[in-house]
């Protein structure tokens, strides 16, 4: 039986979240499949991929072919470099710790990589709000600018009817 890692989708319409997947190649895109082995969300940023690499391993040990976006996230969540040391180990061309160490100094690499693209767009973020509010102080700035002639005239207008007033009045 040809076996698959592929997403399976899910979520609505212009929304989509897929399951991982373990699936006999024959089976419907959403359909009957082995085992689940991780979940990806593309609609959060940076795109949410949670993966059981363990599993992800042992089916690409056993001779499952990943799609190719599927391949983009086992290499992603580092299922594919955990694959390749496995190999290594098996061949003796390196030991159980070794494998492990290399392993884990990636998985931190990445997850500073990642931390650093979220703290750029927070960063990113909070710099567009500030220059929205400091463009909005300059519109209500100028607004004030542009209603004080009219104000000052008012003012102008109502001191001259008051001078015409005490000139009436004088007359009578």
């Amino acid at each position: 039986m040809p076996v698959k890692i592929r997403l399976q989708r899910h979520g609505k319409k212009g929304k989509p979240f897929y399951w991982i997947v373990a699936a006999d190649s024959r089976a419907k895109r959403d359909g009957r499949y082995l085992e689940k082995l991780g979940v990806y969300n593309p609609n959060t940023n940076p795109a949410t991929v949670d993966l059981n690499v363990d599993g992800a391993v042992k089916w690409l040990q056993n001779g499952a072919q990943p799609t190719d976006t599927a391949k983009a996230l086992l290499s992603y969540k580092g299922a594919l470099l955990k694959n390749h040391l496995a190999g290594g180990v098996k061949k003796g061309a390196l030991t159980e710790e070794q494998a492990e160490g290399k392993f884990n100094a990636w998985l931190e690499e990445k997850a500073a990589k990642i931390q650093a693209k979220a703290d750029g767009l927070s960063k990113a973020d909070a710099k567009a709000k500030a220059d929205a509010l400091a463009a909005e102080k300059a519109v209500n700035e100028a607004r004030v600018a542009a209603a004080a002639p009219v104000v000052e005239e008012a003012e102008e207008a109502t001191e001259e009817v008051a001078a015409e007033a005490e000139a009436t009045n004088e007359e009578e």
